[in-house]
């Protein structure tokens, strides 16, 4: 029953945590004059991303020098995206038919998510490429050429939003009651206090479930179902999509440095799945120019196929 309790108290204090981070990073978005998809894909994705970041650099630095620790370090890079494009999509598409009720296409800036699942498809392509080179240097060299994908990518967007971006409709800041132009020191506090708040709710979860991605990415969940049930549909992927891409350039470039980056059969598969799974919505955006709830829902089969592809593993082993 205790860890019933801390279970659910932890789940409590994310969902509250991502509410107000919500809340506030839409606000520092509009004081920084940055549009829905600059938010989504940079401010809301880069902060999210951080439990899992710590996770991998607590892995590889401090948990165990040597191959165990640069085990659990590579599982938990290459498992972050591979759960947002599998599960968290899955559960993205489910809000959407749950919310509405219907299964018309997102309301999104096509170009936003078009770019970022591109960018995504090939910085993570990239990654998985590194780990078949033949000596730590050209690694390292690759390890750089992902940190500079993802500098350019920024750039892209901050062209894109000079050039005109979009702005949500937004709710009081939570802090500042309501004050229709709270102070930057007041976003900047709430979405602090709300980090703190993701930050201590998702260690319960890790020691409890054993499941560190699945545990890390949940703010990234919250977030986005809290963003597509106000209709905030480019909040929603981008916080999704931009995590991606932030997490196979900028945290798969450390992995690469820090760590053999040599992927087994087991992360080779996640990887390729994650891949897979990005892969349908990206079509329907470049086909269709939209993508429909369902397309999203594709993204639990790709998580089922790995979990039977570890079954499988276990068989064999045993």
């Amino acid at each position: 029953m205790r860890e019933l309790a801390a279970l659910l108290v932890s789940f409590g204090i994310i969902l509250i945590g991502a509410e107000a981070f919500t809340n506030g990073i839409e606000w520092l978005g509009q004081r920084l004059k940055l549009g829905a998809g600059a938010v989504g894909s940079i401010l809301a994705a880069v902060g999210t991303a951080l439990p899992e970041t710590m996770v991998s650099l607590i892995a590889i630095l401090g948990l165990k020098k040597g191959t165990e620790g640069a085990e659990i370090g590579i599982g938990a890079i290459l498992g972050a995206p591979f759960m947002l494009a599998t599960l968290a999509f899955f559960i993205t598409g489910l809000a959407a038919l749950l919310f509405r009720r219907n299964n018309r296409p997102l309301r999104l800036e096509a170009k936003v998510v078009r770019r970022d699942l591109k960018f995504f498809l090939i910085v993570y392509s990239m990654a998985i490429f590194a780990s078949f080179l033949s000596n730590q240097e050209l690694k390292n060299d690759m390890a750089w050429v992902l940190v500079l994908a993802y500098g350019v990518y920024i750039l892209l967007i901050l062209r894109d939003c000079i050039n005109g971006c979009k702005h949500e409709n937004l709710a009081p800041l939570y802090v500042a009651g309501q004050t229709q132009n709270p102070t930057l020191v007041k976003i900047l506090g709430q979405i602090i206090i709300a980090l703190i708040a993701i930050a201590i709710g998702v260690p319960v979860f890790v020691l409890s479930l054993i499941i560190t991605p699945i545990a890390t990415e949940l703010p990234e969940k919250f977030n986005s179902v809290l963003w597509i049930s106000r209709g905030k549909d480019t909040l929603a992927m981008g916080n999704l999509t931009g995590a991606m891409v932030f997490q196979s350039s900028v945290i798969t470039a450390i992995g690469i440095v820090l760590t053999p980056w040599k992927l087994d059969t087991l992360a080779l598969s996640s990887a390729l799945l994650a891949l897979g799974a990005a892969m349908i919505p990206y079509i329907s955006l470049h086909r269709k120019g939209v993508i429909y709830p369902t397309t999203l829902l594709i993204g639990g089969a790709f998580y089922l196929l790995f979990i039977l592809t570890i079954y499988r593993s276990l068989i064999r082993e045993t």
